[in-house]
């Protein structure tokens, strides 16, 4: 890596934009001169994220010592000043970026570059220097604009101690764009005394609930060591949003989960605390821009990227703005009154308008929503006498839903489609105004995808989806699988192609990917039909 001290320090002065945003009011003192490392600083490895036509963020945090019982990854109380290189070619003979950008102890040294002046559906590599060490090389790829195929995955669920992350070595080999994760990239729980089905031994402080900035940045690192992992942050931009279970599961906006697990959660104090620490956690190890990075128990993750005329991918966050679940949460019948209540919303007011307005005018061909927890209704039990509905998703919130549809439906929103995770299954529905009319026209189309790892070995099909596509149940679901795996999309300006990817085994490693299932959404006409 061609950087001498002195180039080092003339590229710190071109680089002081990047610095006085990400790390204003950090550690402002001088930089440690002369790093020496006890591990390699790079274990977790190198990420790129939020693409857009001329840049793409780039990130790595380093950690000699990444799961130190500290949490400070085995590094000193001292700034890093961190060289990082974009180049056309994997031997940097062609850098067309680079710069330096200061890692702080406050932010876990992690580091954040945003860069700019990169042309638009480029493939590009990246690279980082700490000391005498260098990274791994990512490769990245800039926003399309051109119109031509956009190529992606989304996936969401990677319980870390119920599977190995095979698919993600998989995708790793893909021809893709980006990749979207739709949430629950780790899991607040214990981990086992094995580390489950990983069989690893681990430190009593990784058997209990996260809590603490301590306890979240170390869930994250146990997280971000996973090679499989490692290789498809390396190969693609990602663009993340979080689900519940990066902070506690099923928690809502100022609401923690309605339980007796021990924890203070009831105290609003204390759950505004744990919310500061989860969500510190989640920018100081994701390839996330200035406007995501959190001010305490508040963050912004909705977020609208554009790639040319082809689509607009709209970026939700279904937990920080929505009202507390009714019923006491969970999978019930007879909550049909509380859930309907109209003012009731799981975006929040401001995310809901903000979506609706920008959809409304998007003149792409496609209009992308990235949500967490399922949009269809379904009817979870076949007994035509009962409706059992889960009340932490979009059937919790059943006037938020006809909002939301008829809001598309009225503004005329070009071919709107949504990618859901959350669910641990694999769904394909057709979204209509009206889900009792079996007849109702589509207005959007949702694909589900499966979890990579969470709930352990799938199966084609279960009890659950079976009584979910019982004759006359849910006319509008198309599809339903229990596998294990990732969703690939391909849009073009004719059609939206969706393919089912499935690792058959996720409990042990090494399985093989094989495609189960295929849907198309023509432009212009809302549905899915197998293809």
């Amino acid at each position: 890596m061609d950087l001498t001290r002195r180039r080092l320090l003339g590229l710190a002065g071109a680089s002081l934009g990047g610095i006085a945003l990400h790390t204003a009011g950090f550690s402002a003192g001088s930089a440690w001169a002369a790093p020496r490392f006890a591990g390699d600083p790079f274990a977790f490895g190198v990420a790129s994220g939020d693409p857009l036509p001329d840049g793409v963020v780039l990130w790595t945090r380093l950690a000699p010592d990444p799961l130190a019982l500290d949490g400070r990854g085995g590094m000193p109380e001292l700034v890093v000043d961190v060289e990082w290189q974009v180049a056309e070619d994997e031997s940097f003979g062609t850098v067309v970026a680079e710069g330096v950008e200061r890692a702080t102890p406050e932010l876990a040294h992690s580091v954040h570059v945003e860069v700019a002046g990169l042309a638009p559906g480029r493939d590009y590599v990246y690279r980082f220097r700490a000391g005498g060490d260098i990274s791994p090389v990512g490769r990245t790829r800039t926003a399309r604009t051109d119109g031509a195929a956009l190529n992606f995955a989304f996936a969401s669920c990677q319980c870390w101690y119920e599977g190995f992350y095979t698919g993600y070595r998989h995708m790793a080999g893909e021809d893709l764009d980006l990749v979207l994760h739709l949430g629950d990239y780790l899991y607040e729980y214990g981990v086992g005394e094995t580390g489950g089905v990983r069989g690893v031994a681990l430190d009593a402080s990784f058997q209990r609930e996260t809590q603490t900035l301590v306890d979240y940045r170390n869930r994250h690192a146990l997280t971000r060591l996973d090679l499989d992992l490692q290789a498809a942050h390396q190969a693609f931009p990602w663009v993340l949003t979080w689900d519940d279970h990066e902070v506690e599961n099923n928690w809502a906006a100022d609401f923690a989960q309605s339980d007796s697990d021990g924890y203070p959660d009831d105290d609003p104090v204390a759950w505004r605390a744990r919310k500061a620490a989860a969500f510190q956690a989640y920018y100081e190890h994701l390839p996330l821009r200035l406007p995501q990075r959190p001010n305490g128990a508040e963050a912004r993750m909705y977020r609208r990227l554009g790639f040319g005329s082809l689509l607009d991918l709209h970026v939700l966050d279904t937990r920080s703005h929505r009202d507390d679940q009714v019923c006491g949460d969970g999978t019930k019948s007879g909550c049909d009154i509380e859930r309907s209540a109209p003012e009731r919303t799981i975006l929040g007011a401001e995310q809901e308008s903000w979506l609706l307005d920008g959809a409304g005018r998007s003149a792409a061909t496609w209009n992308v929503l990235a949500n967490q927890t399922l949009v269809a209704q379904v009817d979870q039990d076949p007994d035509p006498l009962v409706h059992t509905s889960g009340l932490d998703m979009w059937d919790g919130y059943t006037a938020a839903r006809d909002r939301l549809l008829t809001g598309l439906w009225e503004r005329n929103v070009n071919n709107p489609v949504v990618v859901t995770g959350d669910i641990h299954r694999a769904v394909v529905a057709d979204l209509t105004l009206d889900f009792a009319d079996e007849h109702a026209p589509a207005v959007a189309t949702e694909f589900a995808g499966s979890s990579v790892t969470s709930g352990k070995d799938g199966s084609p099909t279960d009890d659950v989806g079976a009584a979910w596509l019982a004759p006359g149940v849910n006319p509008h679901l198309k599809w339903h699988s229990s596998q294990r795996g990732y969703t690939v999309v391909q849009a073009t300006p004719e059609e939206l192609r969706v393919s089912y990817r499935v690792t058959p085994m996720v409990t042990i490693p090494g399985s093989g990917i094989e495609t189960v299932a295929t849907f198309a959404v023509a432009a212009g006409q809302p549905g899915a039909q197998p293809a």
